[in-house]
């Protein structure tokens, strides 16, 4: 049974960084479509950031510039390093696998992801 799980949330300044962690339990995410999504109360969960097999990543347009996604596929963790954060970008955090290849190589939907963690709380404030 793959497990993801996140960690590295917590509550920040505006302006400030984290770094998220996504650990799997087996599954080689050098291999397959990771991302990271988040979902603010009262609003739809929405992605964040992708990384391709091949380490090709795509952003949401909200996070460009400011978020990076990568891989360390020795120890098959995925991090999100996110500067320069604001309070908009508060919301659980969670990281997704798409083994099926549904996102096509691109951030996608949250319907193209068979596998989800628990989530990680990102707290911005002013």
């Amino acid at each position: 049974q793959v497990q993801l799980v996140e960690s590295g949330g917590g509550s920040v300044q505006a302006g400030g960084s984290l770094r998220l962690s996504c650990t799997t339990s087996g599954y080689p995410v050098s291999r397959y479509c990771m991302a990271w999504f988040r979902q603010a109360p009262g609003k739809e969960r929405e992605g964040v950031a992708h990384i391709d097999g091949e380490g090709r990543t795509s952003y949401a347009d909200a996070v460009k510039g400011r978020f990076s996604i990568s891989q360390d596929g020795d120890k098959d963790i995925v991090y999100l390093q996110m500067n320069n954060l604001k309070p908009e970008d508060t919301a659980m955090y969670y990281c997704a696998a798409d083994s099926f290849g549904l996102s096509g190589g691109k951030l996608g939907s949250k319907e193209d992801y068979n596998m989800w963690g628990q989530g990680t709380q990102v707290t911005v404030t002013s």
